[in-house]
Formats: structure tokens, sequence, C-alpha cells
């Protein structure tokens, strides 16, 4: 391999493709790569696909032009969600001069010294099957900040009918504690201070095997030099009492917890195929919030469902405002592909959907302002993650909120005291 060969990775979509861009991006720089930003001139540009919504599809499609447009000579690699689950129309982007699936991004180094030395385009997608192991893969740090993303679940099992994610990254599989003590060990050594432990269905962690979720946390934890471990997105079906109890024996664990939702409406739920009720999900929070002092929790709500009607999605919205959440990611129902609910049509208006999304961030604003409110003149503590501004340094509760903090020292990977003074919408001031 060449010396001083540049590449930039433009990712999509969710906490585990950011890791997988993390790891591709290690085996690339060990190789002799340097990587640059997508902004700057580099001999390779690696676009890390999500397929979740045509959306997505359509942004990558529209970034692998973009970058093949503006740099005719650079090699334009495709790799992620979208050639797993859509290897046919992935393939037909002509601009791609290399397209891979997530199951091969390990394989990313030796496809590019194929592709120089054949001059041929590739394409080398391999398909997740039944039984397969998890594939090894671990990082030694995260883009220089001191909170990494570890993955250590993969695939999904549990079909929701919108859903394409088990067709692009097949059947759960789990990283062995093994393996995951000597990431976190590795990752502690170069200065990371707090792991966010994340998967694509992240609480069947362990399914099959002898180890769960907690198991991975306590494995972080007790690493001296990490100061917290924290969760990604869970199913709430998964979260046990025994879960719930041991994790508060934890006392590195954050008790935020952003557990998807979907719809507050049991007959939506039903039709999602979600293994759970409105009533379920509403005891699950109850006990989070009975057991962990200052329990956060967060969510996703789809509007416009397949054939929701107004009074599912105001039984939904009035669920939802019940629940007080701290923060609330709204979203309309986009048909996908592929999946079983794309047979069933799509029933509500663009213009309904919209304007039950509108409804719903409105609503779920007033709470979180509510709830931002009355932090004012509250003690928190937080672990400062960098610097936004001339002395400006930002981190984050143990609740997962943003604090912005004047400071003429610099206190990167410190976790100090400080007392909220005021808020915005996008994060707190304290002092």
């Amino acid at each position: 391999m060449e010396n001083n060969l540049k590449a930039a990775f433009y990712t999509l979509g969710c906490k585990v493709n950011q890791y997988e861009t993390e790891y591709m991006s290690e085996l690339l720089k060990n190789a002799g790569f340097e990587i640059v930003s997508v902004n700057e001139d580099a001999d390779y540009y690696i676009i890390n696909s999500c397929t979740v919504t045509a959306t997505a599809d359509q942004k990558t499609r529209q970034n692998i032009r973009k970058f093949k447009r503006l740099h005719p000579k650079s090699t334009v690699i495709l790799t992620g969600c979208m050639p797993q689950a859509f290897p046919e129309k992935s393939a037909a982007i002509s601009e791609a001069d290399i397209v891979l699936s997530n199951k091969s991004d390990g394989d990313i180094l030796s496809l590019i010294n194929q592709y120089n030395t054949e001059k041929t385009r590739l394409i080398h997608i391999d398909e997740h099957r039944t039984g397969d192991n998890f594939k090894e893969c671990a990082i030694t740090n995260f883009s220089e900040r001191i909170r990494a993303f570890v993955k250590i679940e993969d695939g999904c099992d549990r079909f929701c009918s919108y859903c394409i994610i088990p067709k692009s990254r097949g059947r759960v599989r789990s990283k062995s504690p093994e393996l995951l003590r000597k990431e976190i060990n590795d990752l502690a050594n170069n200065g990371i201070k707090e792991i966010v432990l994340v998967g694509i269905n992240l609480s069947a962690y362990g399914k099959g095997e002898n180890f769960d979720i907690v198991d991975a946390v306590q494995i972080c934890a007790e690493n001296e030099k990490i100061r917290r471990v924290r969760l990604g997105s869970l199913e709430p079906d998964h979260i046990t009492n025994d879960i719930i109890d041991r994790l508060s024996q934890t006392e590195k664990f954050c008790p935020q917890f952003h557990l998807s939702l979907q719809s507050g409406c049991n007959k939506t739920l039903k039709n999602m195929n979600r293994h759970y009720t409105a009533e379920e999900y509403k005891n699950l929070c109850s006990k989070l919030r009975n057991t962990f002092e200052d329990a956060s929790i967060t969510t996703d709500v789809m509007v416009g469902f397949h054939d929701e009607s107004e009074e599912d999605f105001i039984e939904s919205l009035e669920f939802v405002k019940s629940i007080q959440f701290e923060k609330v990611h709204t979203f309309p129902y986009s048909n996908r592909e592929g999946t079983a609910a794309s047979k069933r049509g799509d029933n509500v208006s663009k213009k309904d959907k919209e304007h039950r999304a509108s409804i719903m961030i409105e609503e779920t604003e007033k709470i979180r302002n509510n709830y931002l409110k009355k932090l004012v003149g509250k003690k928190v503590e937080v672990l400062f993650e960098n610097m936004v501004d001339e002395n400006i340094y930002q981190g984050y509760t143990k609740s997962y909120l943003p604090i912005r903090f004047f400071s003429k020292e610099n206190i990167i990977g410190k976790e100090i005291e400080v007392t909220v003074k005021n808020y915005s919408d996008a994060f707190c001031i304290a002092e």
C-alpha cells in the first residue's frame, strides 16, 4: 500500500454505524492511510449508509454522486445497511466503485487492494445467514473524544412490520465478554472515560448465551479509568425486574433509558408487531423512576402508521403526554419496501402525517421545556467532553443533558458539580 493515501468517511444513521465507521477508520489508519474530513480532497470516499427509510437511501445516492462529481479521480466506496438490504439497487449505483455489505466491513482494506490491482468495479455483498456468529470487531479510540460508542450486539429477531432492519442486519448475535473486556481496557488506556454500549437490538445482548446486558455494563464499570457507562436504545419488553435490580447496583451506570415506544395506541402497537402493550410500557417507566434517582426516559414516536385513525393518534398522544418523557423524537411513518407493512398500503395522507407530527412535537416540547425549567438552580455532575467556543466547555450529566460552562482552565475529561442557571432548546448553561 502506498504511503500518504487519504480516506474520508461520510456516515449516515445510528450509533452502530458510527462505531463501524470508527472500526473501518482504524483499519485504514493502521495500514498507513490518513483519515481526513469529507470536505477535503481524498483518494477514497467511504459512504457508510443507513436504510431505515427511503429518505436515507436517497441521501446515500446523492452523496455518492456528489463525491464522484467533485472528485472524479477518487475511489468512491459504498458500505453499510443499504447494500445489505437492497443489493441490486446498490450495485446499480454506477458512481460507487466498490460496493460492500456491512457484514464485510472488516474486508475494506483487502477490497481496496483488490480494486487497485484489478482496476475494475467491485461488488462484494455477503448475505447474513441464520447462525452467523458475531464478527469480531474492536476499536481502541473514538475520534479523539472521551466518550466512545461500543458495539456489542448486531442483528434483530423482532420483525416489526414497518422495519427493514432484520434484512439489513441479520439475526441477533453478541460480542463475547472476553473481547469486550479487552476493547474497554484499550479504550480506557487511550483516554476514554465514558462508554455507551450500542447494538441493533441492544437489550437482546447475550441471547442464547450465558451472559446478558448487565454483564456488559459491569465489564465496563470494573475498569477503574471508566467513569460512566450508559446504554443505547432499548426494547422495553426485554427490561426485566432482574435487569433493573442489577443495573441499580452498578454505581457507574447512568440511569438514562431510551425506550423505543413507537405508539401509545394498543391497536397500532399490534399492527406494528411490537411485543408489549401501552400499559406494560407505562409500568416499566414507573419501575425505572421508582428504582433510579433522577432517571431520564426518552423515546421515539411514529405517527401516521399504515391506517392510524385520528382517534388512534389522539390515544397515542395522550399516552405520550402521560409518561412525561424528558425528550421525544417524533417522525412520520414512511412506507418501506420489503417490509410486511408495505404490503398493506399506506393509508394516511402526507398532510395528515405532517399535521400529527407537528402536534406531537409541540406537545412533547412543552413537557421538555417544563423539565428543563425545573432544573434551574439544581446541582448536577457533568463530565466535560469538548470546548465549543473560547473558554466555553460542553459536557453531559448522567441523564445525558448537555451542559455548557465557562472555564479559563481546560476541564475536558473532568467531572465537575455545577449549578444550572439557564437553558435553551439545545443545552443548559451552568456555573
